[in-house]
């Protein structure tokens, strides 16, 4: 192989090698200062290490960054998962409405799809088109609709006020639908001279074909709704029923051992259910026709 072939990829390869691993300097450090001791962690972005090392001559850092921990420390673990009982239950509220939203949101949005895509009925584009629309609005626009309706049902302060919305969500819809378009109609017609019926179509036929689509699907609905903050800071008063998203941010400023933990332990999930669901998710977003 010519040198002309193989240095446009060598430099391509090194190239986007250089960029993953920008990316994954944030959660590696996540990782490594989650074990750290707290002396550690506050000698190395603590303004007190840091006037201890100007004071006995040293330069003036802003911070010390460090991939690897002097001495493996649990104890920011502890603090989080044993000490603090708040984690723990904010951290069950956010699986306690982040998994109904992704379920139920998976379930409307997969038969919506399949009206959307394979059946033919007056005014279906134009229809999907509106639905569309609802997606690109922003969450400010329809924040004052969406507190009047959940202020009129009664459900302020309840998770249904989040789990409700997220459900009938119209992002799964456009999703799905541009999975569905690429599955022959060649498929549906061979059932139905079978005898099968759209209810036996959708399950035994295009169900199977989508699998891709809908872990892809759940993948995003689950970052999604796992990292929401306007939700509950507006509809949830009570802090007892607010998720894992709105904890971070109520961790004092001496306390970032304890924030690297619970940083660690808030994506753990997210990067798990990645790992699993990896080559479904990417053959998923690459046939729905999502970029970006």
């Amino acid at each position: 192989m010519k040198i002309s072939q193989w240095l446009p990829k060598l430099a391509l390869t090194a190239i986007i090698g250089m960029f993953a691993a920008m990316m994954a300097v944030p959660l590696v450090l996540t990782l490594t200062n989650s074990l750290m001791t707290g002396r550690e962690i506050g000698w190395n972005y603590d303004l007190i290490g840091q006037m201890t090392d100007i004071a006995m001559g040293g330069k003036d850092n802003f911070v010390n960054l460090k991939l690897l921990p002097d001495w493996l420390s649990f104890e920011q673990y502890r603090e989080v998962l044993i000490m603090n009982s708040k984690f723990l239950r904010m951290f069950w509220n956010s699986a306690g409405m982040t998994a109904p939203i992704v379920a139920g949101q998976t379930l409307v949005a997969s038969l919506a799809a399949y009206a959307f895509a394979k059946l033919r009925f007056r005014g279906r584009d134009k229809l999907f088109l509106i639905y569309v629309m609802t997606m690109l609005m922003p969450f400010q626009v329809t924040l004052v609709p969406n507190y009047l309706v959940v202020d009129e049902l009664g459900l302020m302060n309840t998770e249904a006020a989040i789990i409700l919305p997220g459900i009938f969500g119209a992002f799964g819809v456009f999703m799905l639908r541009q999975f569905m378009t690429h599955i022959p109609n060649a498929y549906t017609e061979a059932a139905k001279m079978d005898g099968a019926g759209q209810w036996t179509i959708f399950a035994r036929v295009v169900l199977p074909l989508v699998k891709p689509g809908l872990a892809a699907l759940a993948v995003l609905l689950f970052v999604d709704y796992w990292n929401m903050i306007e939700q509950p800071l507006i509809f949830l008063q009570d802090t007892f029923k607010q998720p894992l998203s709105l904890y971070l941010a109520q961790i004092e400023a001496d306390a970032r051992g304890v924030s690297f933990a619970a940083s660690a332990v808030y994506m753990a999930p997210m990067v798990l259910l990645y790992l699993y669901a990896e080559s479904y998710f990417i053959q998923g977003v690459q046939l729905s026709g999502i970029k970006g």
